[in-house]
């Protein structure tokens, strides 16, 4: 895939890994639309990008509200046009610190999966008819090793990403025909404010950086010969 003046939607791109795939995508020459709740964090993002050379523009919205998602596909694309590449990277741990099935709260596990999982639902059904009737597209979701893994205390993230990454591969068999690449990527360990969180004991020396993670997203975006449908350990591949 060609960078280059595409037009892209990057969610969860305040901070982490979001934030370091805008920054990359606009180095490389795509038009980037970064979405998240916060917008003062956003605009300070933008305004770096564009004072490296890039196309960058931010828009509040929260991806795990119904009513957020079509005004956020109507104004992105007025921003850069037809989407060519959506990234459903916003992502929620729910209350920490993490706790039991037993103790999680009905409404808690509800929060989760409308950010993690019905939240990318309902944005790519608004942007993927475009893309199907252009034949011409790519959506990646971020995933984790919690979506294969039984970790105790991680059963909301979990299912969530365990979900995604079957919504994934459906997305893929559908869209087979028309030309959309679906991508679920797992990125592996981070030093994120969530991996904070999640782990607050953990050494950041023994973590990945988001900037090297997203570069080899990046990468792997470039790289026409990863098959739709593929699920991808972003840590094991390598970035040119």
């Amino acid at each position: 895939m060609d960078l280059v003046g595409k037009a892209a939607i990057v969610t969860g791109a305040s901070r982490g890994l979001g934030k370091a795939l805008a920054e990359q995508l606009a180095q490389a020459g795509a038009r980037v639309v970064l979405v998240a709740r916060s917008a003062p964090e956003l605009e300070r993002i933008v305004e770096e990008i564009r004072g490296h050379g890039g196309e960058g523009h931010a828009l509040a919205y929260d991806v795990g509200r119904k009513q957020d998602i079509h005004p956020l596909a109507g104004a992105a694309a007025a921003l850069v046009g037809p989407i060519d590449l959506l990234i459903h990277n916003a992502s929620s741990l729910g209350p920490t610190p993490l706790r039991l099935l037993l103790d999680t709260e009905c409404e808690d596990l509800s929060q989760v999966l409308e950010t993690n999982l019905i939240g990318p639902f309902r944005l790519s059904k608004a942007i993927a008819g475009s893309m199907a009737l252009r034949k011409t597209g790519t959506i990646v979701h971020v995933s984790s090793d919690a979506a294969l893994n039984a970790y105790p205390h991680w059963g909301a993230y979990a299912a969530s990403k365990a979900g995604l990454d079957q919504l994934s591969r459906i997305w893929a068999a559908e869209l087979a025909e028309r030309g959309v690449r679906v991508l679920s990527v797992d990125p592996g360990e981070m030093d994120t404010v969530m991996h904070r969180q999640a782990l607050p004991e953990a050494d950041p020396a023994t973590l990945a950086r988001p900037e090297q993670v997203a570069a080899r997203i990046v990468a792997l975006l470039r790289d026409a010969t990863v098959p739709s449908g593929s699920r991808i350990e972003a840590q094991g591949w390598r970035a040119a």
